[in-house]
C-alpha cells in the first residue's frame, strides 16, 4: 500500500525554523546580514523556503553550534559562490577548505577559553581553601600568611595587601605581609597600631596643619614603626624578606624594560601591560586631610633622621 503523504514543495518561516531547530527571528537575522538569500514569497507576501534554502539553514545551524561566527559563515559561503562562478571548482570542496581555516581559529579560541576557565577554577578552589578574601591574593602572599592563627588577620589587613599587590605586584605584598604577621602575633603592638590609626583618623579637615596634635601623632607613628621594625628583626622576618627578594630575583631576572620603581621592588610581578607603580599610586584615592598628610611627612622626616648616614 503506497503512502498518501506528499511533502510540501515549500514551507513558511515557522516550519523552516522548527525543522532546523532555530527561531524565525534568527532566520530573519540571517537575511538581514546577508547570510541567507531572500527566498521567494507567496501570494500572501510571506517567505517560502525550498529544499536548497533548508540545506543552507542546516549548515548554518551546525556551523554556528560549532562556534563559528555568523560573519565567518557568511564569508565562507560567499567565497564558495565566487569560486564556483569564476573557477569552476567543486563548491563542496571549496567551502570545506574555507571552513577548515575558520575551524582552526575557533579551536585556538576555545583553547584560550579553556585555559581561562582552568585559571578561574583554580582561583575558586584557592578561595574555598584559603578563605574567600585571602584566596584572591597571590600564592606568594598567602604562603606567608598560612601559619597565622585563624581570625588573626583583619579585613583591613587583607584590603591593604590587595592594594599593595595591585601597585607593586606579589613581591611587594609579600614583603608587606611581614607587618601583618607581627601585628597578628603581638597583641600589644596591635593595640598600639589601633590607637595611632585612630589618632591619625582624628586629624580630619577641621585640624590645621600646624596644630600641635599633628606633630604629636607623627612622633607616636615614628616610635611605633621603630618598635615594629625591632620586633621584625628579633623574629628574623627581615631575613625572610631578604631571602624572598633574592629568590624572586633569581626566578624573575630584571630586564632593561622593567626599570626600577620607587620602592626598589622592580616590577614585583605586576600584570603584563599594567601601569607603572608610580602611575598606580596616583590613581588610588585616599581621603587624607592636609593635616594627616603633614603628619605622614613629619613621620617620614623622623625616620630619615634615624637612617644611617643621615
Amino acid at each position: 500500500m503506497h503512502s498518501s503523504f506528499i511533502p510540501p514543495r515549500q514551507v513558511k518561516i515557522g516550519d523552516a525554523a522548527a525543522f532546523v531547530g532555530t527561531t524565525p527571528r534568527a532566520i530573519r537575522h540571517y537575511h538581514e546580514i546577508g547570510l541567507l538569500p531572500e527566498p521567494v514569497r507567496g501570494g500572501d507576501d510571506r517567505r517560502r523556503y525550498g529544499y536548497e534554502d533548508m540545506i543552507r539553514l542546516l549548515w548554518i545551524r551546525r556551523m554556528a553550534d560549532a562556534g563559528i561566527a555568523l560573519d565567518d559563515i557568511r564569508d565562507a559561503f560567499a567565497d564558495t559562490a565566487s569560486a564556483g562562478v569564476d573557477g569552476g571548482t567543486d563548491a563542496g570542496t571549496d567551502v570545506g577548505d574555507g571552513i577548515a581555516g575558520i575551524l582552526e581559529r575557533v579551536e585556538e579560541s576555545l583553547a584560550e577559553q579553556e585555559a581561562e576557565l582552568r585559571r578561574q577554577r583554580t582561583a575558586v578552589q584557592r578561595m574555598r581553601t584559603e578563605g574567600s578574601r585571602m584566596g584572591l591574593l597571590s600564592d606568594l602572599v598567602t604562603d606567608r600568611l598560612k601559619s597565622l592563627p585563624e581570625g588573626s588577620l583583619r579585613q583591613a589587613d587583607l584590603d591593604s595587601l590587595l592594594v599593595t599587590e595591585r601597585i607593586f605586584g606579589p613581591l611587594g605584598a609579600a614583603v608587606q605581609a611581614t607587618r601583618f604577621i607581627v601585628l597578628a602575633t603581638h597583641p600589644t603592638l596591635r593595640e598600639d597600631s589601633d590607637r595611632i590609626d585612630d589618632a591619625e583618623e582624628a586629624l580630619d579637615d577641621s585640624v590645621a596643619v600646624d596644630d600641635p596634635r599633628v606633630a604629636h601623632v607623627a612622633v607616636e607613628r615614628h616610635a611605633f614603626e621603630s618598635a615594629l621594625h625591632a620586633v621584625i628583626e628579633e623574629c628574623g622576618l627581615d631575613k625572610d624578606d631578604d631571602a624572598l627578594c633574592d629568590a624572586w630575583e633569581t626566578l624573575h631576572p630584571a630586564t632593561a624594560d622593567d626599570g626600577e620603581d620607587e620602592a626598589g621592588l622592580g616590577s614585583g610581578g605586576r600584570e603584563a601591560g599594567s601601569m607603572s607603580a608610580f602611575e598606580a599610586i596616583g590613581k588610588m584615592p585616599y581621603d587624607f586631610s592636609p593635616a594627616r598628610l603633614r603628619c605622614m611627612e613629619l613621620a617620614e622626616e623622623l625616620s630619615a633622621q634615624d637612617s644611617p648616614g643621615t
